[in-house]
């Protein structure tokens, strides 16, 4: 079943080709490197201009923010890594790092160091902290170097990507490479690390038109994703959703599921080719840098998908990893809009991405539903007690009872977990919602069922989003 999140564009600026794109880790910003040799910094929220760079006549490939400094670095054709001050624009430092293009930059994720990539075939190391001196030269590629990025799982490790059709990965200290991977039949133009803790993946796009995922502990190409029509330019693992983006020469992003590598969507905006991914952890956006501009995408939802049983016993999901708290025993000492001191627990892990979360009504058992598809798991320890398929699932007011809608014109209905028959109710179903009676609601009528007997008490012609039930199921709200 897919994924259905909602992808929704929140920003669009039409300008010369763009070859980066970066998002600012606390602030609404998008920047961006265009071939013209200007950076441009734009607000996401109202699509204002809030800075602006001419850095140099020739193009500027790669540009990151530095928040920790208010930094934007930048690296051009001209061979200059240069360092501004974002808030008072002044130039921080400018210097000649490579004998050739710069195609790339990675930043550090804690340390004062910065990783360089370029046409010289070399990747360099950076350190601001020493007035940006080169502390180490990274040399093994046997052709343009297009893009380098930290290992967020082990920082003191990076990769890059060559258009000798390789991918090396460096460690901090150490001029020649940890490895090699092997397996694309040309040049290679991106990489991203997946940014989880379970599995050790990186990710490549080529000139072959082939993504492929590796594993680089054993070292094994473990998936080769095919749909792109022209050179990939861009690949990400999302930060915070089961999701991989890919980016080609033909114009087109496909979003995938990053478990079973299922094509999920294709999007296409019009502004030719695709040059650049960028995202920020702790964000569903991502930005995308094409020839005739820039776009950011908003998938899913951020907040978090959650349920509270009526012990004050509190189930959330961050991605697949379930977590939980009691906030009945914090006593009533807070204010409204306080923040809480919980002591979360671990409680365990979820087969498929959580797109919602219900406890039942006395709290033994918790729903987890997504991707089409619900399991039931018990409330303390996390078991499986049962699963199955359904686009919508609802519990009863007996605790043992539940309905899930498994199309517009068929409700199942199961009774202490077993299937106990089906509705086929005389509308399209769009919706159901659980309480004293099974409801099944559509844009011109709602119908009552009764959870025993599975037959009609009442219908109600009024068109219906929601059904909402009063504690002693005595009264219902349409």
């Amino acid at each position: 079943m897919p994924l259905r999140l909602d992808i929704k564009r929140k920003f669009s600026q039409r300008s010369d080709r763009v070859k980066g794109v970066d998002l600012h880790p606390t602030e609404p910003w998008l920047l961006s490197n265009l071939y013209s040799g200007n950076l441009y910094i734009w607000n996401t929220l109202d699509s204002s201009l809030v800075k602006s760079f001419e850095v140099t006549d020739v193009p500027v490939r790669a540009a990151k923010f530095i928040a920790r400094k208010q930094w934007v670095v930048c690296g051009a054709d001209d061979c200059f890594l240069r360092v501004y001050n974002y808030n008072t624009m002044d130039k921080v430092k400018a210097f000649e790092a490579h004998t050739d293009y710069i195609r790339s930059i990675a930043v550090h994720p804690s340390l004062s160091l910065l990783v360089s990539a370029s046409d010289d075939m070399s990747c360099k190391l950076w350190d601001w902290d020493k007035n940006w001196q080169c502390t180490q030269v990274f040399e093994g590629h046997s052709h343009y170097v297009m893009q380098v990025v930290f290992n967020p799982k082990d920082t003191n490790t990076f990769a890059s990507a060559s258009l000798d059709r390789t991918i090396k990965v460096w460690s901090i200290g150490q001029p020649t490479p940890n490895f090699t991977l092997e397996g694309h039949e040309k040049g290679v133009n991106c990489i991203d690390y997946y940014t989880g803790g379970d599995r050790p993946y990186l990710i490549s796009g080529a000139d072959d038109k082939l993504i492929k995922v590796w594993d680089y502990q054993t070292k094994a190409c473990v998936q080769t994703l095919e749909g792109h029509a022209h050179n990939v330019s861009g690949v990400c693992f999302h930060p915070e959703l089961p999701i991989i983006i890919t980016g080609s020469e033909d114009g087109s992003v496909r979003v995938w599921h990053s478990t079973t590598y299922r094509l999920e969507n294709t999007l296409n905006y019009g502004m030719e080719r695709l040059w650049a991914i960028g995202y920020v952890r702790g964000s569903n956006s991502v930005a995308l840098g094409f020839d005739e501009g820039t776009v950011m995408i908003k998938i899913g939802r951020e907040e978090p998908v959650a349920s509270m049983d009526a012990s004050g016993k509190i189930i959330w999901a961050r991605h697949n990893e379930i977590q939980t708290v009691n906030v009945k025993s914090l006593g009533t000492e807070y204010e409204d809009g306080e923040r809480l001191p919980l002591a979360v627990k671990d409680l365990g892990s979820c087969d498929l991405y959580p797109q919602s979360l219900r406890h039942n009504p006395n709290g033994r058992f918790v729903t987890v539903c997504g991707d089409g598809e619900y399991i039931i798991y018990t409330a303390l320890a996390w078991r499986n007690k049962s699963f199955g398929t359904a686009a919508e699932f609802v519990w009863a007011d007996e605790s043992n009872s539940f309905a899930t809608r498994e199309s517009s014109t068929s409700v199942k209905v199961f009774r202490n977990f077993k299937d106990s028959g089906s509705i086929r109710p005389a509308l399209l179903a769009e919706g159901i919602a659980g309480g004293a009676l099974l409801a099944v609601r559509s844009n011109e009528a709602v119908i009552f069922y009764d959870w025993t007997t599975n037959k009609v008490v009442r219908r109600i012609d009024v068109p219906c989003r929601d059904v909402l039930w009063n504690d002693s199921g005595e009264m219902v709200a349409i």
